[in-house]
């Protein structure tokens, strides 16, 4: 996951220039390669480049694009479109690990890579279905402004770098708050996924249903995905931020209750709000990238928020781990886990109110204007 959010910035750019069908359909090209070349070696060095980056690196340039090719045909019911995409792969989040551990028995490891890549090749066909509806970005008039301006090598090498790594996007405000905010919560967001099985069968040691935790995290995760997109259509602009706040807020609160569950059915309970949180948090996140900055610039800036997003949470489980090891228990590693989702969704619950008082600031700003406009009439016409 680190990998696919890592290069995220890097896609972005390339489905700018190139389209949302070419980038995805060569990225699922990459991952393909990357998973059929991991059946034919047993070297854990050489999986560490052909697993972790070629197929790393091709299914963030696979994953991307669909994001971004929904706001080419949806705008009312873009929500809800995301929702129904995202919560496909919530299917298989509950089928893939028992189909992998039945096949990794069977057929071994590295027949279960070549099972893999033919997914990864279906992936490749469906991705020539994609039909971009907006042009890919050219050089825009602030481009061709930054080329008659530059008059050395040094100038002009600054100028290309503007022209494919969109920086205006950070001029707003509101996505600067809202890409930081997002930042800090995924600290915590993935520690509960990646430690919670290995944490019951410490504490429930009796208990053999830990795959039930996954279904119940995958099925309200899909569940939360369809609800959230529809009501995120419902809800006027930037206001639908407030999904996203109520979900890490509730994620962070849940984090922490983990260590207080002395059964293992209140687990169960703690992973159906789990899987709800996000549900919410994954599905309105494109939505709000194209209400922020609007379709031409939404590639960019979601790109640029995933590359944000994939150091805190690539940190944040081995950082539990540490605890773990450090202390025998992983007590203070989900009370720790839940502290970042929390002050996350406070900082992202100012972005709607800053959004609004600028707004009105526009607002006034353009009475001025009108007000000197029929002024400078007024006086005209008396002389």
């Amino acid at each position: 996951m680190g990998m696919i959010f890592f290069c995220s910035p890097i896609v972005s750019i390339f489905t700018d220039r190139i389209g949302c069908r070419t980038t995805a359909a060569s990225g699922a090209a990459i991952a393909f390669i990357g998973l059929l070349s991991s059946s034919f070696t047993k070297s854990l060095e050489v999986r560490y480049f052909t697993y972790g980056i070629l197929f790393g690196c091709g299914s963030s340039f696979a994953f991307q694009p669909s994001l971004v090719i929904l706001g080419h045909y949806f705008k009312r019911r873009l929500g809800l479109a995301n929702g129904i995409v995202a919560g496909g792969s919530c299917l298989f989040s509950m089928s893939l690990p028992f189909f992998l551990k039945t096949i990794g028995s069977t057929i071994g490891l590295a027949h279960t890579f070549q099972v893999l890549s033919a997914f990864m090749f279906i992936q490749i066909l469906l991705s020539l279905t994609f039909r971009p509806i907006l042009p890919p970005s050219c050089d825009s008039y602030h481009d061709r402004q930054d080329k008659l301006a530059s008059r050395n090598m040094k100038q002009q090498c600054g100028s290309q770098m503007r022209k494919y790594f969109n920086m205006r996007v950070f001029r707003r405000q509101t996505y600067r708050i809202w890409a930081f905010g997002i930042a800090t919560a995924v600290l915590g967001y993935f520690v509960p996924y990646v430690h919670l099985i290995k944490y019951v069968e410490e504490e429930f040691k009796e208990n053999k249903k830990e795959w039930i935790l996954l279904v119940c995290l995958g099925a309200t995760s899909g569940l939360g995905r369809l609800v959230s997109g529809r009501i995120g259509d419902c809800i006027p602009g930037l206001k639908k931020i407030f999904l996203q706040v109520a979900s890490f807020m509730l994620l962070g609160l849940m984090c922490m209750m983990i260590p207080q569950c002395q059964a293992f059915e209140g687990v169960i309970v703690v992973c159906l709000f789990l899987g709800l949180c996000d549900g919410f948090f994954i599905t309105i996140m494109a939505p709000i990238a194209f209400e922020l900055v609007g379709p031409m610039q939404a590639s960019q800036a979601i790109g640029y928020l995933l590359g944000l997003m994939a150091i805190p949470m690539t940190a944040g489980p081995p950082i539990a781990g540490y605890l773990h090891d450090y202390f025998g228990n992983y007590y203070l590693a989900f009370y720790l886990a839940g502290v970042p989702p929390i002050i996350g969704g406070l900082v992202l619950s100012v972005v709607p109110l800053i959004h609004q008082r600028m707004l009105k600031k526009q607002q006034m700003d353009s009475g001025k204007d009108k007000m000197l406009v029929s002024e400078t009439v007024m006086n005209d016409e008396n002389f």
